[in-house]
């Protein structure tokens, strides 16, 4: 009896062909392209040029990208695609355009765009000259129409910025260690802003003091001097943005009575003077604490004096979720649950990488213009750009993997031994942590990697469980801007923290924005759900994430967290209502017949992107008949697995390792991976003569594309322990079999020459060597036998080991050599290409 939700599967088939297999880097791509390149520009905002004569100032302005091009030799500039870059060995790259102006006592003088550096273009993203081509197009233009892209072409070759896993920013996790036999309670932060990450760490000692660890302070701080530093003078304040529960402001004592006698914000600061900066100037030290108060303190808050009373709010929170833990009203946070992780995409990498490389400009440009002394002018801003700073940091940074700070690998060269293996190497996402620990709990299998992260694709051996695979129906959020969820929960009744009372503070819901605490509502679930509605309703992004925590204990603190960050996996699930699920047949039909697409159910509120802690409120069935008291049904349930797992058929038949073994073997498997095979230029590369989709198959495998490119071929295979046919594994072929092409492959390698010159005028040539013109490591006559004039070999010649393809004399290469001319004449060196 077929699965009732097969008749589903066309909402996943409609999934992957119109969001395609690369959509996660696509999509970080042009966010890049289109905000965050702009942003790293208005973070500088202007330069001040200090002359001593002609002071002033150069506002930076708009940024625009222009297509793909390169250089000529002759300095001259020709558009590029793809297919040429990898043929020509250059990289596919782009100028950045940025409006620079002169301004001087307020006026501007002067405006134009300059070119500040060369950004690399990711294939088929919207800066691509392929974008939006059509089949035909992309032949013409000697593409694969079938190839995903998602990947970057540097110095002729392809390389791809694995997914990266990372802890979510700007969210508490609470946990408990054991210390020398004492258990610890903690609570960190990983407070991000563009470009910035702080790490605040709160700690309960034994004696019941709770002292914060702040990047920049080489002593812990009394978390209630840190709050009174921050504005919160009073201990009622204080205890109040904690907690108004007696049973946690009664754990608060020990913090209270430990703090020391500072009774005023400013007693604080001095306070934190002291031991920040000991032995300083006073007024030094002052400074000092300040820039710790508002820069290294959770600056995703703001860094401004103003933004010290917000910081205060969420360091109580902090410290109510530290105190609930200790009471155990709260379990310690699952660092590896999926709701904890962001994947960090080729966007975020290159606007890090970006914004160094531009600070670095802006400095070397400032310097240029001073030293210079020039009267102001935009020709001489454009004469101080060095646009190989930035195209030089990005480049080298993707063809060798390097991101600085320790971070290596984070770029790897697109695997083409299959179609299969592209697919997978498009969707892989790759764990920091170190391969030589053990890290068990991070490396198994968790219950919130279902429908995101594939069970079986993984490496065997040290990568195991680091390197995972996207599920089919796994797919990447994008970045909401905030602001308008904001306003949103304010017009639903939400009521800023500073302007609650104290009633809704003690039995309300504290509601977070992208780990902000924005105020309190006297009931989360209610507003769970009437944000849930506005999302059914189009009113706001598909991807945001709404989740509501609360504890079985009477008095703990009720929280609703509203998530609009990029990178959170999240997953299609249809709505049940009334115990019925809104998708009916007539949608179905609908979809089948492309009348519909799986976003036009997103917008009828039929179905709905569920993230990691999103599912933690939702009771999700597998079969439709199932669905009393469900909120969700799953679409399709093999849509759990990953590309390479999902074209094994019947997989639950299988020990669970055999269909890991599997999932890596099929990637190894030789077949046929691109159509352009003549036109390829893959160093190395084999294609079958006979490749063969196999005789049973899944229906992923034709959604992939892996039935036009198959990979292997069906072989009759036979055990035959009689006779002892099967010592040591070996292996009877036969011979008829091969005859007729069993396992064929066509080898292709690529053979390649470059005549350099040299100083001096000398340079090399591509000739047939010749024994008369005194050349060293001449090969003899027959090497060379079927050179052409032009020292290239005929084409469709067969060759040996040993013979030579490209004719090839070089000068000589070392100053003894040159000495030899006195003796024996000027010679050259055979520098040939053989077999």
């Amino acid at each position: 009896m077929a699965d009732p939700s097969v008749k589903r599967w066309p909402i996943i088939q409609d999934i992957l062909k119109r969001e395609g297999i690369a959509r996660q880097h696509l999509n970080s791509f042009d966010e890049f392209l289109e905000r965050g390149l702009q942003s790293i520009i208005n973070e500088v905002g202007q330069i001040e040029i200090e002359n001593a004569e002609y002071p002033y100032k150069i506002q930076l302005g708009k940024v625009k990208l222009q297509q793909p091009r390169m250089m000529e030799l002759d300095g001259s500039i020709t558009h590029i695609t793809p297919a040429e870059a990898r043929l020509r060995n250059v990289s596919y790259s782009a100028p950045v355009m940025m409006e620079a102006s002169v301004v001087e006592d307020g006026k501007i003088l002067e405006s134009r765009f300059v070119h500040i550096g060369d950004v690399p273009v990711m294939a088929k993203s919207n800066a691509c000259i392929l974008h939006n081509f059509s089949t035909q197009k992309l032949v013409e233009h000697g593409e694969d129409p079938n190839d995903p892209g998602g990947y970057f072409i540097i110095n002729g070759s392809e390389r791809v910025i694995v997914g990266l896993e990372d802890l979510s920013y700007n969210k508490i996790i609470v946990d408990r260690e054991s210390i020398g036999g004492n258990t610890v309670f903690k609570a960190k932060v990983y407070s991000s802003i563009v470009g910035y990450r702080a790490k605040l760490e709160l700690v309960m000692k034994n004696d019941g003091l709770i002292v914060a660890r702040i990047p920049g302070s080489p002593v812990d701080i009394p978390v209630v001097t840190l709050t009174r530093a921050l504005g919160l003078e009073s201990d009622r304040e204080i205890a109040a943005a904690v907690s108004l529960v007696d049973e946690i402001q009664n754990e608060l004592e020990g913090s209270f009575e430990k703090a020391g006698d500072v009774p005023t914000a400013k007693d604080a600061i001095v306070y934190i003077s002291k031991r920040i900066a000991p032995g300083m100037l006073e007024e030094f030290q002052i400074k000092r604490a300040e820039t710790l108060l508002d820069w290294g303190l959770l600056p995703h808050l703001g860094k401004h004096p103003e933004n010290r009373k917000e910081k205060a709010q969420f360091l109580g929170e902090a410290a109510c979720k530290l105190l609930e833990l200790k009471l155990g009203w709260i379990s310690p946070d699952d660092k590896d649950h999926y709701g904890n992780k962001v994947i960090k995409f080729a966007g975020q990498m290159l606007a890090d990488l970006f914004r160094t490389a531009f600070r670095n400009l802006v400095r070397d440009m400032k310097y240029q213009l001073e030293r210079s002394g020039q009267k102001r002018g935009i020709n001489a801003v454009a004469a101080a750009i060095r646009p190989g700073i930035i195209t030089d940091k990005l480049n080298n940074a993707i063809a060798t993997g390097n991101w600085g700070r320790g971070r290596v690998g984070v770029t790897q060269l697109l695997d083409r031994t299959n179609y299969l293996s592209t697919i997978s190497h498009l969707r892989r996402i790759q764990s920091p942590l170190s391969r030589t620990q053990p890290n068990f709990e991070a490396r198994d299998l968790h219950a919130t990697h279902f429908g995101r992260i594939c069970p079986s694709e993984t490496p065997e051996g040290s990568n195991c469980g680091l390197v995972k695979n996207l599920a089919l129906s796994g797919i990447i959020s994008v970045n909401v801007p905030s602001e308008e969820i904001v306003e949103k929960l304010y017009d639903l009744g939400t009521i800023h923290f500073f302007d609650a009372k104290e009633d809704v503070k003690k039995d309300g819901a504290r509601i977070f924005v992208d780990g902000r605490l924005i105020g309190y509502y006297k009931d989360g679930a209610q507003l769970a759900e009437s944000l849930r509605e506005l999302r059914r309703n189009s009113k706001i992004h598909p991807h945001v994430g709404i989740s509501f925590h609360k504890s079985a204990i009477e008095g703990s603190t009720k929280r609703l967290y509203v998530n609009c960050n990029a990178g959170r996996v999240l997953r299609p699930l249809i709505i049940i209502k009334d115990n019925k699920p809104l998708l009916t047949q007539d949608l179905l039909d609908k979809i089948s017949k492309k009348l519909l697409s799986w976003t036009d159910l997103l917008r009828m509120g039929v179905l709905e992107m569920i993230d990691a802690n999103e599912e933690e409120n939702c009771y999700i069935t597998l079969d439709e008949k199932d669905s009393k008291k469900h909120t969700h049904l799953e679409v399709f349930p093999p849509a759990i697995l990953g590309a390479g797992a999902s074209i094994i058929p019947y997989p639950e038949h299988n020990q669970s390792p055999r269909n890991t073994y599997e999932s890596a073997m099929a990637k190894q498997s030789l077949g046929f991976s691109t159509p352009m095979m003549n036109t390829s230029t893959y160093v190395r590369q084999h294609l079958m003569l006979y490749p063969q989709t196999p005789i049973v198959n899944t229906k992923a495998m034709k959604l992939l594309g892996l039935e036009d490119r198959p990979a292997g071929q069906n072989c009759v295979v036979a055990v035959l322990p009689f006779d002892g046919y099967n010592i040591e594994d070996a292996i009877v072929l036969s011979r008829s079999s091969v005859d007729r092409g069993l396992g064929r492959t066509f080898f292709f390698r690529i053979y390649d020459a470059e005549a350099k010159q040299y100083p001096g005028g000398m340079r090399d040539a591509f000739e047939i060597p010749n024994a008369e013109d005194n050349i060293r490591g001449y090969k003899g006559e027959k090497a060379y036998r079927l050179l052409e004039e032009d020292g290239v070999i005929a084409s469709e010649s067969p060759v040996h080991g040993g013979d030579i393809l490209i004719g090839k004399t070089s000068p000589p290469r070392f100053m003894e050599e040159y000495r030899e001319f006195e003796s024996s004449g000027p010679y050259r060196r055979d520098t040939s290409i053989g077999v």
